[in-house]
């Protein structure tokens, strides 16, 4: 199948505007499939500046593009109108240092990340490689929201590596810098049984406000409240405080800068918790949830009732 001419032509336009462009499904805050998350992952650890076109919304696009540099598959990069390839290209040339050199950046840092196995952790991973096989390393993956993921996997020659307490440890280019001063510990107790990790990198978790305190601190000008349920609910039992609501979605909230200290409110906690966490994984350092939602607040003001 040939390509139409004058989409030959809309492609050469769009390469021909910037110097790095991404044709990926999404866009870089939110890719929406993992091939794509991958190359955006590559490409920011990088530090690379680079055009995106998000295909989903346009397939013609989406399919033009395909025949454009007889690549059969999306994510694709291109960088100076050439094809680079796919997120499997992009990552094993961001981790051998080719994409550095390609995009004119320096090249990468590949100095091991000082991070803490306790003793229990230790022998708790050491039988866990003799079982899967003496040459096993233990894979350290932390997403661009401190999310961490440990498995075990093959000595990867291209990875940034550390050897403690007899275990060999390896990361990714991105994984790294984001791992420095990383914790593995192994408890037992009321959680159960099971490796921990505590990243001091990570935004701080969710903090818990009562509504008493959240009444104080919006008065006092101090704190943000958002409640997130729909109108009809509000109507039901209204904060008695000033707050903002996500009627229009959170784009607008998302933009304040991330030490704005914000509570979230709901009926009872459930849904504001959720939020909570979706802000504190944006990055945003000062977020609460209010304990007990709008019914727990209504226990303090005569003029609210539960629902």
């Amino acid at each position: 199948m040939s390509l139409d001419p004058a989409l030959r032509a809309r492609i050469d336009a769009l390469l021909a505007r910037e110097p790095v462009v991404l044709f990926m499904k999404g866009n870089p805050q939110a890719p929406q499939c993992g091939f794509s998350a991958r190359a955006v992952a590559a490409l920011d650890a990088a530090g690379a500046r680079y055009a995106h076109v998000d295909v989903l919304a346009d397939p013609e696009i989406r399919e033009g593009i395909k025949l454009y540099g007889d690549w059969p598959t999306i994510p694709q990069l291109y960088i100076r109108g050439e094809l680079v390839g796919g997120s499997d290209i992009i990552a094993q040339m961001a981790a051998s240092g080719e994409l550095h050199a390609a995009l004119g950046l320096p090249p990468p840092d590949r100095t091991p990340p000082a991070i803490r196995i306790t003793p229990a952790a230790a022998a708790f991973l050491r039988q866990a490689i003799a079982q899967a096989g003496a040459d096993m390393a233990l894979q350290v993956e932390v997403d661009a929201r401190f999310n961490t993921r440990l498995q075990l996997a093959p000595p990867d020659p291209q990875a940034i590596v550390l050897e403690q307490d007899g275990i060999r440890v390896q990361f990714d280019l991105a994984s790294a810098p984001r791992a420095r001063g990383l914790v593995i510990d192994w408890v037992e107790d009321a959680r159960g049984r099971g490796l921990v990790i505590e990243n001091p990198n990570a935004p701080p978790r969710v903090r818990a406000l009562t509504p008493a305190q959240a009444a104080e601190a919006v008065r006092a000008g101090e704190l943000l409240l958002v409640d997130v349920r729909p109108l009809d609910e509000r109507l039901l039992a209204e904060a008695p405080v000033p707050y903002r609501h996500l009627d229009a979605g959170s784009a607008e909230l998302e933009a304040l800068p991330k030490d704005t200290a914000i509570a979230f409110l709901c009926r009872s906690g459930g849904r504001s918790a959720q939020a909570a966490e979706h802000f504190r994984q944006l990055g945003f350092t000062r977020v609460h949830n209010v304990e007990g939602g709008i019914n727990a607040w209504a226990l303090l003001d005569p003029n609210l009732r539960p629902y």
